[in-house]
């Protein structure tokens, strides 16, 4: 199972291998990454993921913590664009 796009099972459960799991954590931003990223403050991120419509900026939570997907920010940020 050498193969990055295989998968797993351990315990009835897929797993991603490594190699597959490390390409989704890399795209995963957290609140004060994704502040970073576009250098605002962390409340401007948090204001921006209550807002509604094309504002919003696009997120997920797991849990009670929020989730950025880094491609999708970056494609969100040029449809906002002015």
């Amino acid at each position: 199972m050498s193969d990055s796009t295989t998968s797993i099972v351990r315990n009835g459960h897929d797993v991603v291998d490594r190699a597959s799991r490390n390409s989704i954590d890399s795209d995963l931003l957290t609140v004060a990454e994704t502040a970073a990223m576009l250098k605002l403050p962390v409340s401007w991120v948090y204001e921006h993921a209550r807002r509604r419509g094309v504002e919003r900026i696009p997120h997920f939570k797991l849990g009670k913590y929020l989730r950025f997907s880094e491609r999708e920010v970056l494609e969100w940020l040029e449809r906002v664009r002015v």
